[in-house]
This record gives structure tokens, C-alpha cells and sequence, in this order.
């Protein structure tokens, strides 16, 4: 149940590291650009990566219901601090030097602060489940999850104007906007079979 959870959420930081898809043979005012969006993001990056983690290992399957609603709780806080913080970055970095680029990092900085808003929701809602039954309970997370999936659907279209062309590629050449994992896909949680 609580699995299903943390892959939907999953998906909304995997959009972010999605950014980093391309080689980078850009121009130095494009590259310049994605270092001073990249460089800062890097932190929220991990701290996304490390809230899903927390989630994941949380839910063993017999673990409590109260301490999984304290870890998931905690971690949506930390995921809205993190899409908060991402959000500022890039207002911080301004406009891509391209065409269009204004209308996508407006675009992406107000679904950023939209992700923020709707992980803090999801945090009031996890921190309202009835952990003293764990049928509800689970009910309630699955319930959340459905949250989740449209968060991470209204963060695609974002971001995908945001990395169109030139930008996705001088964002893949910064370290911190690459994977904090290590594997070779984007994902920002460790993979972890069920």
C-alpha cells in the first residue's frame, strides 16, 4: 500500500532529475544559466531523493501505521520545503537565454510553488488518518496517492517547456541537476524491489 505511494511520488522528483537527459554542447550563456539554476538545486534534489528513501523503508509491511504516518508525514514536509527551495532557484536564475524561455520558467517556477503547496497538503491530510485502524489507514494512503499522481502530472507539462532543446542540454552537463543516485536513469529514489 505504502509502496504505491512512495512509486507515485517518486515519478514528481523523477520529472525534476528528468531535466538532466541530455549531453551538453551548449553555448557559455546557456550553460552559465543552467550552473547558477543547477548549482543551488542540487541540495533540494537530494533532500527529495532522501524524503522518498525515508518513505520506502518506512512501510515494511507490519511496521505500524503510527510511524509510518510520522515518517510520511515528515517527508512530505521535507518535499515541499524541497519543491519550494527549487522554485526560488529558479526564479533566483531567471529566464533561459532562449526563445520562450521566460513564458517556461514562469511557468515552471509557479508549478514549483504549486508542488510545494500540494505536498503540504498531503502532509495535513497523512497527518488526519486514522492509524488505529489499519484498513482505513491504508485506504487513506491509497487515497493520497492519487493526490500524488496528479501533483506529478501537472509538474510534467512544466517542465517539459522548461527543458526543451538547448536548455535540458545545458542542464545535463551541471552536477546538480544529474542524478544523486548514481544509476543510470532519473529517478530520485533509490530502486528498490517490492
Amino acid at each position: 500500500m505504502n509502496k504505491k505511494l512512495v512509486a507515485a511520488l517518486s515519478g514528481g522528483a523523477a520529472l525534476l532529475l528528468a531535466l538532466t537527459g541530455c549531453s551538453s554542447d551548449n553555448t557559455q550563456k546557456l550553460d552559465s544559466w543552467a550552473k547558477s539554476f543547477c548549482d543551488p538545486a542540487q541540495a533540494p534534489f537530494k533532500q527529495i531523493q532522501d524524503a522518498n528513501a525515508a518513505m520506502q523503508t518506512a512501510d515494511s509491511g507490519n511496521t505500524d501505521s503510527k510511524k509510518v504516518q510520522q515518517t510520511d508525514s515528515a517527508a512530505f514536509q521535507k518535499i515541499s520545503d524541497a519543491y519550494g527551495q527549487l522554485a526560488k532557484s529558479l526564479d533566483k536564475a531567471g529566464a533561459p537565454p532562449t526563445e520562450g524561455g521566460a513564458d517556461a520558467q514562469k511557468n515552471a517556477v509557479k508549478e514549483l510553488n504549486s508542488l510545494s503547496a500540494g505536498y503540504q497538503d498531503l502532509k495535513k491530510q497523512v497527518d488526519g488518518l486514522d492509524t488505529g485502524d489499519k484498513l482505513k489507514f491504508a485506504d487513506g494512503l491509497r487515497n493520497l496517492s492519487n493526490g500524488i499522481n496528479k501533483l506529478n502530472a501537472k509538474s510534467e507539462q512544466a517542465f517539459k517547456k522548461l527543458e526543451a532543446g538547448e536548455v535540458g542540454k545545458a542542464m545535463a552537463g551541471q552536477k546538480g541537476c544529474q542524478n544523486q543516485g548514481g544509476s543510470n536513469g532519473p529517478s530520485a529514489a533509490p530502486s528498490k524491489s517490492a
